[in-house]
């Protein structure tokens, strides 16, 4: 479960003051798959880092029961001087998970090859993107938080990725944040619709899709 108290976030631009929560209050149950929807800009993505706790919140609380992830496929703390293995086994030890598990498992989900011995500067952004999704989905969490994942790799790494998360929403919940509204009617049941500092919840992913479009001013996927 992910309870907003109240929950206020905003920041400051040349332009002036922008509002992602607004005295947000809102339950999202345990087990369930989320998609998160909002047009460009409206703060989804630090909407899912203040759940993940790494943007700290203006006034209110987030109350989470449960573990949750870091949003998944974040590539930004890995440290560039160390292998992909290296890597993993140090996220391994942090979260207290079996180390060996950890790096058959991610060895083998993201296909880098010989690389995976390699220093995680000389990778490519794909590659770093294929480690971190490997590392987080490698982990059991009880609440996922995903940023437009599946959408790395070419075609064959992104069904495996949802394969994977699919597998994974057997026994977890996600807060899932994608522009394409076909993929999160294949992964969410339920929806999230963030606008202009307010957050609705839909029990079914099909509503929260046709409010994101009455706010978009269309029908079609945007």
């Amino acid at each position: 479960m992910i309870r907003f108290e109240n929950l206020t976030k905003r920041f400051w631009t040349p332009s002036g003051s922008k509002t992602i929560a607004s005295n947000l209050s809102l339950t999202i149950p345990s087990g369930v798959s989320v998609g998160l929807l909002g047009r460009n800009g409206a703060g989804k993505s630090t909407l899912l880092e203040m759940i993940g706790g790494t943007v700290a919140v203006d006034e209110g609380e987030i109350i989470t029961t449960g573990t949750v992830s870091w949003p998944v496929g974040f590539a930004g703390s890995f440290h560039g001087d160390m292998t992909g293995s290296q890597n993993t086994r140090f996220v391994a030890r942090v979260y207290g998970v079996d180390t060996g598990s950890l790096v058959a498992f991610v060895q083998d989900f993201a296909e880098l090859g010989d690389h995976f011995h390699l220093p995680v500067r000389t990778y490519s952004s794909g590659m770093k993107s294929r480690l971190a999704f490997g590392i987080s989905i490698g982990i059991p969490f009880d609440t996922y938080l995903v940023d437009e994942v599946t959408s790395v790799g070419d075609a064959a790494f992104k069904v495996k990725s949802r394969h994977v998360f699919e597998a994974r929403m057997e026994n977890a919940g996600a807060i899932v944040v994608s522009h394409s509204t076909p993929q999160l009617k294949l992964l969410c049941q339920a929806g999230l619709v963030l606008e202009e500092g307010a957050c609705t919840y839909y029990e079914d992913i099909d509503d929260a899709i046709a409010h994101h479009h009455r706010n978009m001013g269309s029908k079609e996927d945007q």
